[in-house]
């Protein structure tokens, strides 16, 4: 018994060792046969069985193709195709259709990796391990992948908005070498929030530095599409968007990133005081009123005035896009307040635009930032108090972050 027991262990040893291949294995064995079991269905009868049934299809088997390779996310396997003739149409597998060398699965991986980082001449050393030698992991192969990003994202810029109620746009722009161009390439992004708490993306677009007549270009393509307009617009402090906003959505509430704000204030204070100065000025944002966050601004004022007018002047610059958020849910002070939105999901466009190096083509950059952005789409937060949007939509006036009750107007009664 105690033979048989260290007999057992050492081919339990011998199983995990080799389990990768074992596993493989009998799947190469399942597809062959569910290949084979295929033609059987399609002729309707076994191999060696004779045609019996006058309406059964008149082909028959002609032994198997050349051995080709499959790549499964658990590995690559070999199978051989069973060849048919005499039929009135070309046989065709379902399970294994002509040409295709990987499955659906592996090919999303392939895409993904890229997306997230990993360059084209680092897929060989990173997968070859994992999907086999087999595995079809050129970077042609990834290349026309990415051909058909390029297809998907012209596909995504034809469909209609008109469904879409945004209460709320965050508006960015990345930067990005692209071709023999000695100027840099802008991305020009816009993220809404929608009445039920979800963020999509409703543009990426090329621009030249974030101009005016680029973000004109793309605020008129949104309504081109149906895309109604929106109560709140977030972004820095670029005038191209505000200079097309106050053209084509004059009547929407527009807020300053605190962030861009804050560092562009610190910027102009000695290193000595900006320890100092940072805690104070972090205090602004999050006071619980406006009248209490312009008490702090004003003593900010009168604390760096004389060691720094530049930063007191650049903190009061535009005060009234930095307090936008206090006419809205204080539920959501915490989404508006800043371009967070856009530059969270920023963080894996700059990682793969840096692995990438440089663009060769404007084009290029743009279908891949936003698959980019397609992918993030799918984990972004929803918004907090989803039930405060409809109201927000629906033009509810709100007064440091609370509902105001509506203004009851009196008619004259005739005597």
């Amino acid at each position: 018994m105690n033979e048989q027991n260290i007999g057992t262990g050492v081919e339990s040893r011998n199983l995990w060792d080799h389990l990768e291949d074992f596993v493989r294995g009998h799947i190469q064995q399942f597809i062959q046969r569910l290949l084979v079991e295929e033609v059987t269905m399609r002729l309707g009868r076994a191999k060696s069985e004779r045609l019996v049934a006058v309406d059964a299809p008149a082909g028959y088997r002609n032994g198997y193709g050349k051995p080709r390779k499959l790549t499964l996310t658990c590995g690559t396997i070999t199978v051989q195709r069973p060849r048919v003739r005499n039929l009135a149409e070309r046989f065709v597998s379902r399970l294994l259709p002509l040409f295709q060398r990987r499955t659906k699965q592996v090919g999303e991986l392939l895409p993904q990796l890229y997306l997230h980082g990993l360059a084209l001449g680092d897929f060989e050393l990173a997968l070859r391990g994992l999907l086999g030698a087999g595995a079809p992991l050129s970077s042609a192969s990834l290349q026309r992948l990415k051909a058909q990003w390029q297809d998907e994202y012209a596909t995504w810029k034809q469909q209609r908005l008109d469904t879409l109620e945004v209460v709320y746009v965050w508006a960015d722009g990345l930067y990005v070498k692209a071709g023999l161009e000695n100027s840099k390439a802008a991305l020009l992004v816009l993220i809404g929030a929608l009445t039920d708490g979800r963020k999509v993306v409703l543009a990426v677009e090329s621009g030249q530095r974030e101009s005016k007549e680029s973000w004109g270009a793309v605020l008129r393509d949104l309504r081109t599409r149906g895309l109604k307009p929106w109560r709140c617009t977030i972004a820095d402090g670029h005038l191209g968007i505000w200079a097309a906003l106050a053209e084509q959505q004059p009547t929407a509430a527009e807020q300053r990133c605190w962030n861009h704000r804050l560092v562009n204030v610190l910027d102009a204070i000695p290193k000595t005081h900006q320890a100092e100065a940072s805690t104070w000025l972090k205090t602004l944002p999050y006071a619980e009123t406006q009248a209490a966050c312009e008490r702090l601004r004003d003593q900010f004022s009168r604390r760096y005035r004389a060691l720094t007018p530049k930063a007191v002047e650049r903190l009061h610059h535009d005060w009234e896009r930095l307090v936008t958020f206090y006419q809205f849910p204080k539920e959501h002070w915490r989404h508006l307040r800043t371009t967070n939105v856009v530059e969270s999901p920023f963080a894996s466009v700059r990682l793969r635009t840096t692995a990438g190096k440089r663009f060769k083509r404007v084009e290029s950059a743009t279908a891949l930032i936003w698959k980019l952005l397609q992918v993030a789409e799918q984990s972004f937060r929803r918004l907090n108090a989803p039930e405060l949007l409809p109201l927000v939509y629906a033009g509810v006036p709100f007064v440091d972050g609370r509902k105001q009750a509506p203004k009851v107007i009196q008619q004259e009664v005739a005597a």
